[in-house]
């Protein structure tokens, strides 16, 4: 099969595309025929070494797959080959097939395509968790996103809409914004030209928003809370600016607020069974019309490498997804 592998951290130009063994299932594992891989912020960090999570190379990046079982192992149950499927992991995704644990299996809906499928799980995960399970997203609350052309960023939008949030959009240009205004956002703010600050005041008569969604960290992080309506809360839910902003905690004690971690991952991991729940409802959003991936771009495994430049220099609105046939 052919695979994208890292062999040496770097940036994504050190990637090299290459024919290795298929894949065998271990003991309570699945093998995958990737379709197709969603590219996110998470794989641009993990092939240089500066993410949580450190595979030693040679490994293939991509933690996002949908496709078709091609082969269950011993004691797997409920599933079998042929079984179309979302699959996660944290690495392994970027190549023809993938073996994962079965318990990271999401079956597709009829209606789901495989690039929609591999786009779906990591944003639309993050994002209904963070807004349902850590903000308490209520009807009628105004909700903030920063960074919102993105693929949490849009996932956030579009299930905000869902929940009955007003929700503001802010992004670095209008371009993005437009995309933002096509997947439900109410109001826009471009922080490349606005003040964020002054714009959010305005929008919100005064009175601040009730949850801020923050995947971006950087120097806008200080300014939203700072505009927090009382008991507002503020997500953090990742650093895609790169730099971690610290914030004078005098702030939540003013505003009456809370600062709410998000790590998905996590989540995953140590309540699969609210997880599972938490799948079950965004299929039926999906099943709905109320949510669906904006696809930025496709490409072949070959030009992994330009996929990855183009979410680590933020020239994309939505997902990015790499296909294998």
């Amino acid at each position: 099969m052919k695979a994208v592998l890292c062999k040496e951290l770097g940036p994504p130009e050190k990637l090299v595309v290459e024919e290795v063994p298929s894949l065998k299932p271990g003991k309570g594992q699945v093998v995958v025929s990737v379709k197709a891989a969603g590219v996110n912020f998470p794989d641009t960090l993990i092939i240089q070494g500066k993410y949580q999570f450190k595979p030693e190379p040679p490994f293939s990046p991509g933690g996002e797959v949908a496709g078709v079982l091609k082969e269950v192992g011993e004691g797997v149950t409920g599933w079998k080959p042929g079984d179309r499927v979302i699959a996660a992991s944290t690495w392994g995704g970027f190549a023809q097939e993938m073996a994962v644990e079965s318990d990271r299996l999401l079956r597709i809906p009829d209606a789901m395509d495989f690039v929609s499928g591999s786009a779906f799980l990591l944003t639309y995960g993050t994002s209904y968790h963070a807004l349902k399970d850590r903000a308490q997203l209520k009807a009628g609350e105004t909700l903030l996103v920063l960074g919102a052309s993105g693929g949490v960023g849009i996932a956030a939008i579009q299930i905000g809409k869902a929940m009955g949030a007003r929700v503001i959009a802010a992004a670095s240009s209008d371009a993005k914004l437009a995309v933002c205004k096509q997947n439900g956002a109410d109001e826009l703010i471009n922080y490349a030209s606005e003040d964020l600050r002054g714009r959010v005041k305005v929008l919100t008569a005064g009175k601040g928003v009730d949850v801020v969604y923050d995947p971006v960290g950087g120097p806008y992080s200080e300014p939203a809370l700072r505009d927090m309506a009382w008991n507002g809360r503020f997500l953090v839910v990742g650093f895609a600016a790169g730099d971690i902003p610290k914030v004078p905690l005098n702030l939540a004690l003013l505003k009456g607020c809370s600062i709410v971690g998000v790590f998905w991952g996590a989540f995953t991991r140590n309540e699969p069974e609210h997880n599972r729940r938490n799948n079950e409802e965004l299929m039926q959003l999906f099943a709905a019309g109320k949510v669906k991936p904006h696809i930025h771009a496709t490409y072949p495994l070959e030009r992994a490498a330009e996929a990855l430049n183009e979410v680590l220099y933020k020239r994309v609105s939505g997902k990015v997804v790499l296909t294998t046939e």
